[in-house]
């Protein structure tokens, strides 16, 4: 609330503006649902091309995993990531995020029946602000 004060008077506080607090928390939401809908955008078109969602947003101890899909006997591990260009999106992974990545989907192997000997990939999806998504297909490694 901001408040004014003349000599000995005071007059009542005045409601801040919608604009002026909450700003951050605004835009946090704002990110939030808008990398929702890039995840589901790429979902799409993974399923387009044939291959089945096995899980979305998947969590383990070491991280979480954006989309876990099925291609044939292999399974594919993909991290979105959106910005407004296509560069500015794949800059924003992380070697940390990509260890994460990779920990995180050694844990969900071991709930497969293959366990480590699952054939695996690891996508970016990459999508920019009018909505292209643009797949890069084994981004993500170990060293």
């Amino acid at each position: 609330m901001i408040g004014l004060a003349t000599e000995g008077a005071a007059i009542a506080p005045r409601p801040m503006p919608p604009w002026a607090g909450g700003t951050r928390a605004r835009r946090g939401a704002l990110n939030y649902q808008s990398g929702l809908a890039a995840e589901d955008c790429v979902a799409l078109d993974y399923q387009r091309r044939g291959r089945s969602l096995a899980r979305r947003r998947w969590r383990g101890v070491s991280g979480e995993i954006d989309l876990i899909l099925r291609e044939g006997d292999c399974l594919v591990f993909v991290e979105v990531k959106k910005a407004r260009t296509f560069d500015q999106a794949a800059l924003r992974l992380t070697r940390a995020q990509s260890d994460r990545i990779i920990l995180a989907a050694q844990e969900f192997l071991a709930g497969e029946p293959r366990g480590q000997l699952t054939d695996i990939r690891f996508d970016l999806a990459l999508v920019d602000s009018i909505g292209r998504i643009e797949i890069r297909e084994n981004a993500i490694w170990a060293d």
